[in-house]
C-alpha cells in the first residue's frame, strides 16, 4: 500500500481483521526510498506466472467450471 500511495496511486485497502485495519493505517508513518519504490516497480512483468489470462481457450475453460459452494 505504501508503495501506491506514494506514487499518488488511491489505494483501497479490504480487510475485515482489526489487526489487518491496524496495519494498513500504518502505512503514513514511513516513506520508502525512491531506489525502492523504482525495484517494486520492476517486479511486475505484465504476465501471470499461471496462465495467459487473455488466452481464449483459458478463459472458456475457467468460465466453465462450476463452483462447489
Amino acid at each position: 500500500m505504501r508503495w501506491l500511495i506514494q506514487r499518488g496511486v488511491v489505494a483501497i485497502p479490504k480487510s475485515v481483521r482489526k489487526e489487518r485495519m491496524k496495519e494498513n493505517f500504518e502505512v503514513f508513518d514511513f516513506e520508502l526510498a525512491m531506489d525502492d519504490v523504482d525495484a517494486i516497480g520492476t517486479l511486475d512483468s505484465k504476465t501471470s506466472s499461471f496462465f495467459d489470462h487473455r488466452d481464449p481457450a483459458m478463459v472458456k475453460w475457467l468460465g466453465e467450471r462450476k463452483l462447489d459452494v
